[in-house]
């Protein structure tokens, strides 16, 4: 241990002689432990709701879709779905068509998306443990399960097979001179509700994949997308399994790019709390600054004794250089301490409650997180501590 570190050492544990200056190094310390463990709690917490948000924002979508670069349907023929079927690390997949419809029941009326999918589709999205009211099954007798939300603007209830919701969409008619369009009608009866979000419970009405293409007048082998349930899948390892003659024709989503708006607006909030949060940290460095500056004047007299030790006048500076950033290292490292243990804690026995609802706050311990709040503090620390010295060689050099 070079002697440089060892007297820094011997000044971050041992008491001056001035109260005074014990109390500036004591909170100085304190106020960077509670600024580090502010910073590591609003991140986690953050990190929680970000968690609790995707949940229901994704909650109905795939792991990775597949869709057409141009138009609007894609083909999958039999050679497709053997290839698919004989992909590795596909837990299913399933090919979908969407489109949006108008909904009419009695005298009310709903814009929606229209989602046709096939019998096996709960094993590609758990859609069925989501259905809170009725059953899963929009597979025979015109049968559709749609979200809460459109339910409850329509007015209308489950299994109510004396009154059916109306699905209307324009079909061209080709024929026409003007090319003019006409309007095509179909029944559905509801037979379930699912409950995500606002935002998703008012947009999907599910049905057979039949009823779809009868409606849009679609072939068998044509559809909107091919949505998989692969989780050990990459999206380029995903690729690498599907037909070669695919990869001008469609482009793979992941759930990033599915909902690239919410993930940007995450990542924008994110960084705004950060940058707050180190805005509070910057000026707890303050009090380092201080505490700094008051060890110096404190220790003034000797720095002859340290010259007289054969100590440059650098090597003094790079003392109090080191106090600081002791200072700010220990602090950094109790206050990333303490705020994991208040996160695990919030985590795993549910202390602290949103106000108004029975609903844990959300949080989420992260190593990310962790590492973040550390770098910074020993950055900001290193940065203030070399600030507050900056002028400690020229006192040494006038010292007799």
């Amino acid at each position: 241990m070079s002697v440089v570190f060892r007297l820094a050492w011997r000044y971050f544990f041992t008491k001056s002689n001035q109260t005074v200056i014990n109390r500036i190094n004591a909170i100085a310390v304190v106020v960077v432990v509670v600024a580090s463990a502010a910073l590591l709690v609003v991140l986690s917490a953050f990190s929680g709701l970000k968690d609790f948000g995707v949940q229901f924002t994704s909650g109905l979508d795939p792991d990775f879709k597949l869709i057409p670069r141009q138009g609007k349907t894609l083909l999958l023929d039999s050679v497709d779905r053997h290839s698919l079927n004989q992909a590795s690390g596909l837990v299913s997949w399933a090919p979908v068509l969407e489109e949006k419809v108008f909904l009419s029941f009695e005298s009310k009326n709903q814009v929606a998306v229209l989602k046709g999918v096939p019998l096996n589709y709960p094993s590609t999205i758990a859609i069925d443990s989501l259905v809170l009211v009725g059953t899963w099954n929009p597979m025979e007798n015109n049968e559709t399960v749609m979200g809460y939300g459109l339910a409850s603007t329509l007015g209308i209830g489950v299994f109510d097979y004396d009154s059916y919701l109306n699905v209307t969409v324009p079909k061209e008619n080709p024929k026409a001179l003007l090319n003019t369009t006409q309007l095509k009608t179909r029944p559905l009866y509801v037979v379930g509700l699912y409950r995500i979000s606002d935002e998703l419970d008012n947009k999907y009405v599910y049905a057979s994949t039949a009823f779809a293409q009868e409606l849009l007048d679609y072939p068998a082998d044509q559809f909107s997308a091919i949505e998989f349930n692969a989780p050990r899948h990459t999206k380029e390892s995903l690729w690498e399994q599907l037909p070669r003659k695919w990869n001008d024709r469609y482009q793979l989503l992941d759930q990033n790019d599915l909902n690239a708006a919410f993930y940007k607006m995450l990542k924008t909030e994110n960084l705004a709390v950060y940058l707050i949060f180190t805005l509070v940290l910057v000026i707890a460095l303050f009090n380092v600054v201080g505490a700094l500056i008051m060890m110096i004047v404190d220790k003034r007299p000797q720095f002859s004794i340290f010259k007289a030790m054969g100590l440059a006048p650098h090597q003094i500076r790079q003392v109090f250089f080191l106090l600081g950033c002791l200072i700010s290292i220990g602090g950094g490292v109790i206050g990333v301490f303490l705020a994991s243990i208040i996160v695990l804690v919030q985590s795993n026995f549910s202390i602290i409650y949103v106000p108004g609802t029975g609903i844990a706050y959300p949080v989420l311990w992260e190593s990310s997180n962790v590492f973040l709040v550390s770098a910074t503090v020993f950055l900001l620390g290193g940065l203030a501590s070399y600030w507050a010295t900056r002028r400690v060689g020229q006192l040494a050099v006038q010292a007799n």
